[in-house]
């Protein structure tokens, strides 16, 4: 049996029915729902979290990647929990393999993301509990992604659909992303039978934001606008090493036609948004 905490959102909503096609029971209680300390969880994935709106919600961030995990770690009956972090988490340190010495800016209010994200894994850690593990999602891309949350290239999806791009970064700035079909077949192994405590979850590949562009334009036919003085952002390839190692696996081309899919964009009053998707 699994448990989807944060089954409202793109990641979790989709887990949720993956598992639950593949034969699995699975329970995704409502946000509040007292039966979540009181019953036998079986497996959780726990999937509650903010994106691009965390600015604007610190308190709802906080409680969303520290409150709900610290209650549940602390009193909740489960065989296993997967908390899903996000590899933003590297950002300003030397490598991006999972043991490596991170840094954050606390006087900067763009790092809340990050230090939550952070004491949510050292939470996992430090709780004694057994079973417990982080994967640190990359940009994830797919059908009926919402361009409402933060995600690049939801945005760009609903541009090209409008008609017209109008990008405010560099072409030449790049990212690591990974297909949500992909996380619906790694996830649930690493939660089961994952031997480390923390795992990379992204492609290991860098796509240029003038891959989107030209693979969109393609597509949809769009006009292409850059705006001035758009800055270059590069992120350092994100070290899957530790994935590929334990199960070989090869990831999907993001460059895929179903990303065209739209679904509406979340309710914003629900402060358990997906993870995975932040682009901040």
């Amino acid at each position: 049996m699994f448990t989807v905490l944060g089954a409202s959102g793109y990641i979790g909503s989709r887990l949720a029915e993956h598992l639950r096609s593949r034969g699995h029971a699975v329970w995704a209680p409502a946000r509040g729902d007292a039966e979540l300390l009181r019953r036998p969880l079986g497996h959780v994935l726990y999937c509650a979290g903010l994106t691009a709106d965390f600015r604007t919600r610190p308190f709802d961030t906080v409680d969303a990647h520290v409150g709900l995990l610290a209650q549940v770690l602390r009193h909740a009956r489960f065989e296993s929990l997967l908390y899903l972090s996000s590899t933003r988490v590297y950002m300003g340190a030397a490598t991006t393999h999972e043991d490596a010495a991170l840094s954050v800016l606390p006087g900067d209010p763009t790092y809340l993301y990050n230090l939550t994200k952070l004491t949510g894994e050292s939470l996992c850690r430090a709780s004694g509990r057994s079973g417990v593990r982080v994967a640190r999602l990359s940009n994830v891309v797919g059908p009926g992604m919402d361009a409402a949350s933060g995600n690049l290239v939801a945005d760009l999806v609903r541009q090209a659909r409008a008609g017209h791009i109008v990008l405010r970064s560099d072409p030449q700035s790049s990212k690591d992303y990974v297909h949500v079909e992909d996380l619906l077949d790694w996830l649930p192994r690493i939660a089961l039978a994952g031997r480390a405590a923390t795992y990379n979850v992204a492609s290991g590949r860098q796509t240029l934001h003038a891959q989107w562009l030209a693979w969109l334009q393609a597509r949809t036919g769009c006009t292409l606008e850059v705006a001035a003085e758009s800055p270059l952002q590069r992120f350092s390839p994100i070290d899957v090493k530790r994935l590929q190692a334990e199960w070989g696996v090869v990831p999907r081309a993001v460059l895929a036609d179903d990303l065209l899919q739209f679904l509406p964009s979340n309710d914003p009053a629900d402060p358990a948004d997906p993870v995975g998707v932040t682009e901040p």
